[in-house]
């Protein structure tokens, strides 16, 4: 009797709470959300459990539970709104309102953000939105425009956050992806040109000495 009591006691403050602060049940889904999914992506990768890179993962996990949980819950809110309906035509036009608005925001401050909380510079995180963000659309429109329709079309407003945060949950892993792939081509270049540099220092170098003599033979000619 006291463990259903007190699961019962556990949930009704659960509702309340979530009530009373409907961001905090984003930023929970979140922060559980985005490291899991970097979590998914390094096992993709096959590492062992001694070679995550467990920095990453909180990284990912405070970024998506302090930054991207708030704006997405403000775009929701917004487009809500703007479009309180909750029908399949339109939750396609909040879909497209949202593939040229919060979408490219969204994507362009998740390689700049990730970038920043990796130590890199102001130039190197543009480099890395101006790399990867044209990459990312290019899938991300075949891709979110749908679930988004869904979600605003067929899901619950107070539900939607949740049902973003489980189609997140992969779509992140392919971010993540993305994001480190191309920190590990950037790495590989500086390595290339050092491998060619001591490639080249090592090759003989042809002595030009003699060619003098020669010359100077020829012009008296």
């Amino acid at each position: 009797m006291i463990v259903p009591a007190t699961v019962n006691f556990l949930k009704s403050k659960w509702r309340l709470f979530i009530s009373a602060h409907p961001l905090a049940k984003g930023v929970i889904a979140y922060s559980i959300v985005w490291p899991t999914s970097s979590f998914m992506q390094q096992t993709l990768e096959g590492r062992q459990l001694k070679d995550y890179d467990w920095m990453r993962i909180l990284r990912f996990g405070l970024f998506g539970g302090l930054y991207v949980a708030p704006t997405l819950y403000g775009w929701l809110r917004v487009a809500s709104t703007m479009w309180p309906q909750t029908n399949l035509r339109v939750g396609a036009l909040k879909a497209i309102v949202e593939q040229i608005s919060y979408a490219p925001f969204a994507s362009t401050s998740f390689y700049f953000g990730m970038s920043l909380l990796e130590g890199k510079g102001f130039d190197a995180a543009v480099a890395e939105v101006k790399d990867k963000f044209p990459k990312t659309v290019k899938i991300a429109i075949f891709i979110i425009p749908v679930l988004q329709t869904i979600n605003f079309g067929l899901i619950p407003e107070p539900n939607r956050i949740l049902f973003v945060s489980f189609c997140s949950l992969f779509w992140i892993t392919f971010l993540a992806h993305m994001q480190k792939n191309g920190n590990n081509q950037a790495q590989e270049q500086p390595m290339q040109k050092q491998q060619l540099k001591q490639f080249q220092h090592h090759l003989p170098v042809p002595k030009n000495e003699s060619l003098v003599p020669k010359v100077r033979n020829a012009l008296a000619l």
